[in-house]
């Protein structure tokens, strides 16, 4: 098993970093791109391995697309596939194939499609009959994953009708369901968001060049690298004040961590000086979920308590994000309780102790949010690092050049 030991060198963090772009926004321009009569540049593909997976798997002519761990990809492309001529057949990770798709594939059927499943009932591997889909109205559950509902809205404009949704329950992550609708109505696509209901028009989408944003998520880190900092003046270029990423609530939270944000065009300066923060930290993370790790990594190295709810998605990620938090942070000596409808409390945030290897369960993010408690503590030993490479290639070498020193 491979692992990486990580150090800081110094407490004082400075300097500039090049982020990866958002995977969100090329995933989904990349699946317009598809659906667009009209082939167009895309500027800034992210280089994280869901994009890349997402790019191979469109342009090879193999019948069967293997996504590996890309929960993303696997989502959009069941959509994709089943509104597209041909026999596919869906398949992923162990991990994946144990993540559920039956809102999704229930929702695709509804409208016509030609789906079987291979082996567990409600998750790839799947055989996919793709055909032109029938547009119309569908009632779907929006409190499970934004993934499923981007997905049938990228399709939509091709439907023949267009698509008329009603969304049931609390809807997760509404960021990412608006860059969606954002995107797809920057290359031409009308619609409506009123309510609990999304109606959108058939029509063709229209091909312009696109250049994609850095990403939020990966930025987080470097908002929690600032705040465990003793001082910090980072900027991180790429990003945008006005962003369609949900991640870029970021900006507010770390205020309470004395993280100050200035932009300038497309980069953004954080400034840390030594000052204390909140003795607690209670947030609604429904909008943002893949940054709840970040934040308990944080509290936990402040000394901050802390309540997370709106968490109810991260049962579904790459692991079980909700009990790898707890397990891996009470490693520092934390001590955190999951709490009913998966509300999570952070009831000693000291980091003590260090007691056993991190554990990254084939999860990116469980990896990225730990690695920077290393300014509080003299090492870390992290198992399995190059899991970053899915979402943040360059984290290891970017930490590296900051005087966070792995080897």
């Amino acid at each position: 098993m491979e692992k990486l030991t990580i150090k800081a060198e110094k407490k004082v963090i400075n300097g500039v970093v090049n982020l990866t772009a958002s995977k969100s926004e090329s995933n989904r321009v990349l699946i317009i791109r598809a659906l667009c009569e009209q082939h167009f540049p895309i500027h800034n593909l992210a280089a994280a391995k869901d994009t890349e997976t997402m790019v191979s798997l469109l342009a090879e002519k193999g019948k069967i697309k293997d996504v590996g761990p890309a929960g993303t990809t696997m989502r959009f492309l069941t959509a994709y596939y089943a509104n597209t001529p041909g026999t596919w057949t869906l398949t992923g990770s162990e991990r994946m194939r144990n993540r559920p798709i039956a809102i999704l594939v229930d929702a695709l059927k509804s409208l016509g499609a030609n789906i079987e499943y291979l082996e567990k009932d409600g998750c790839p591997p799947m055989k996919i009959q793709g055909g032109k889909l029938k547009g119309g109205k569908i009632t779907i559950d929006g409190s499970v994953s934004s993934q499923y509902l981007s997905a049938l809205i990228m399709i939509a404009p091709s439907l023949t009708g267009g698509l008329e949704m009603e969304l049931t329950g609390k809807i997760a992550s509404i960021p990412y369901l608006k860059m969606t609708l954002a995107l797809i109505a920057e290359f031409g696509a009308k619609y409506t968001f009123e309510g609990s209901i999304i109606k959108i028009e058939e029509g063709k989408y229209q091909g312009k060049e696109f250049t994609v944003e850095a990403d939020w998520s990966a930025a987080s880190y470097w908002y929690q690298i600032a705040a465990l900092s003793d001082e910090a003046n980072i900027t991180l270029k790429g990003l945008k004040e006005v962003s369609l990423q949900g991640d870029s609530a970021i900006v507010e939270m770390y205020k309470t961590f004395g993280v100050e944000s200035t932009f300038n065009g497309t980069q953004v300066k954080l400034l840390k000086s030594n000052t204390n923060s909140a003795d607690t930290f209670n947030y609604d993370f429904s909008d943002c979920p893949d940054v709840a790790q970040t934040l308990a990594a944080t509290l936990i190295g402040l000394n901050v308590k802390g309540h997370f709810k709106g968490l109810e998605s991260l049962r579904i990620k790459e692991t079980d994000r909700i009990t790898a938090i707890k397990n891996e942070l009470e490693k520092f000596g934390a001590s955190i309780d999951i709490l009913p409808d998966d509300e999570i409390q952070i009831n000693q945030a000291t980091v003590s102790s260090y007691n056993g290897a991190i554990e990254t369960y084939d999860d990116h993010r469980v990896a990225m949010s730990i690695a920077p408690l290393c300014l509080k503590i003299d090492r870390i030993e992290i198992k399995e690092p190059n899991v970053v490479a899915k979402s943040y290639p360059d984290f290891w070498n970017d930490l590296n050049d900051k005087g966070l020193v792995s080897k």
